[in-house]
């Protein structure tokens, strides 16, 4: 059996090549729509990928089912839940997917709702005579130390509670019904918003998972729902958007890379609706950047933070450091923003030509805010930070908003008078007091180190 892990560490997202060495058959699980890695690696192995499995309809990324289907005439599968406009494989549950011959390598489908209604897991059989699986692919309904969140749907039609009451039973007897050595291989790990406490490992096994996932130790349905639902992050703007994009007949992903425009191109888009984004460091951007344009780094979580401030009907200018480019064309793609009409190539050197359209992006010390403070001056502090982060505290009298709403509630930001934001290291706030900027706010300002900044103005130094 080949069976290989393709981890995607900046939506912290998992793909799965699974093939009969002998007959050369391989299915791939949970692709992304750059599907170049997987049909490479299929190739070096001399293995034809026959089918295309995805465990649920995801929020978070655009699957590349489609891309993957139409570079190697594919099957397209997923749980029998699922209604989508191309064609679809419904796999039934305890269905068996035979790779090998008579005693080769084996699929077997298990219903796992809960993330979603049509959720599956894929067990998987070195040998079809073997009693115990290798391993189960476990999508989003079983990761390392928590579970897939339930909630991501309630804004479509099915509720928390129903979700969650699936997922007690897919976790608690399905999941957890399985042999203690069986490889736990999930579709996300930390980092991802489909849940709250994941773990940075990417694998691990049934029986670790039973004794140390707090969601798989025994409990009451209602208990279950208490704990996991509880402390969620906000979920990114864009994931209703991919949820039901996965769902639909589209366009695929052509690898094309970006056209590279002039100031005076940027400038006229801009000018016609199309947002500047900025991939350069904060530092970088806060020296110097064209006005208005929104800055999301590219040495963070880019494109999930892209998705919570960009509209991904609008169109997209991209000002990023010099041989990126096409990286950050890419990573939109993988969620699907599709509507980039180019790059400012050199971007430092054409900037630093042009200073009559630049802006410099106000960043304050936790001393400069507290002397603030102490002047009288009214200031609005914005907390950007998610949910279960205020466990840690919270400046005085800040306004707490969650980065992945700001866009969807901008009418609660007051617009008169000073805004000053934070989160916990300064990384978001910056994102945030960009996009702000980019919307009409005058006085914006983020704390430089955030949170942890500020707490460590106040801890008294040992000597």
């Amino acid at each position: 059996m080949y069976f290989a892990q393709h981890y995607l560490d900046c939506l912290s997202q998992a793909t799965y090549l699974i093939g009969d060495e002998t007959s050369g058959r391989a299915v791939v699980v949970d692709p992304r729509r750059d599907v170049a890695d997987f049909l490479e690696d299929a190739e070096a192995r001399g293995l034809t990928i026959v089918g295309v499995i995805n465990t649920h309809f995801h929020a978070d990324f655009l699957a590349g089912h489609l891309e993957m289907a139409e570079a190697t005439g594919a099957w397209i599968g997923y749980g029998t839940a699922a209604q989508a406009e191309y064609d679809v494989r419904h796999l039934e549950d305890g269905e068996r997917i035979e790779l090998g011959g008579p005693d080769g390598v084996v699929l077997e489908i298990m219903h796992t709702p809960g993330h979603t209604p049509e959720s599956i897991s894929v067990l998987v059989y070195e040998r079809a005579s073997d009693e115990v699986p290798y391993g189960v692919l476990t999508g989003d309904a079983l990761f390392i130390g928590d579970v897939g969140r339930p909630d991501l749907l309630a804004s479509i039609g099915v509720t928390a509670d129903e979700l969650g009451r699936m997922l007690y039973d897919s976790v608690q007897h399905k999941l957890m019904g399985l042999d203690d050595a069986v490889r736990v291989f999930p579709a996300h790990g930390a980092g991802s918003a489909c849940g709250k406490n994941l773990s940075t490992e990417t694998q691990s096994t049934i029986g670790e998972q039973r004794r140390f996932n707090y969601a798989c130790q025994p409990m009451s349905e209602d208990r279950f729902l208490e704990l996991v639902t509880a402390g969620q992050p906000s979920a990114p703007e864009y994931f209703v958007f991919d949820a039901i994009l996965n769902r639909k007949e589209r366009a695929t992903y052509d690898g094309r890379p970006a056209e590279p425009l002039s100031l005076h191109e940027a400038l006229a888009a801009a000018e016609s609706g199309a947002a500047l984004l900025d991939a350069r460091e904060a530092p970088e951007f806060a020296a110097g950047h064209l006005r208005g344009a929104i800055n999301v780094p590219l040495d963070g979580r880019f494109a999930e933070t892209a998705g919570m401030v960009l509209d991904p009907h609008q169109e997209v200018v991209v000002l990023a450091p010099d041989g990126h480019e096409s990286e950050v064309v890419v990573r939109l793609a993988r969620i699907g923003f599709d509507h980039v009409l180019g790059y400012v190539p050199e971007v430092d050197a054409v900037l630093a030509e042009v200073p009559e359209h630049l802006a410099q992006a106000s960043r304050v010390t936790p001393v400069q805010l507290e002397a603030a403070f102490a002047d009288g001056t009214e200031v609005t502090v914005l907390d950007l930070r998610n949910l279960g982060e205020l466990e840690a505290g919270s400046l005085p009298g800040s306004l707490h908003i969650p980065m992945a709403e700001l866009r969807r509630r901008l009418d609660e930001v007051p617009r008169d008078g000073a805004l000053v934001l934070y989160c916990a290291g300064g990384w978001r706030s910056s994102v945030g007091a960009s996009y702000l900027r980019s919307q009409g706010f005058t006085d914006v300002s983020d704390i430089l180190g955030g949170f942890s900044a500020w707490e460590a103005t106040r801890t008294p130094v040992e000597v």
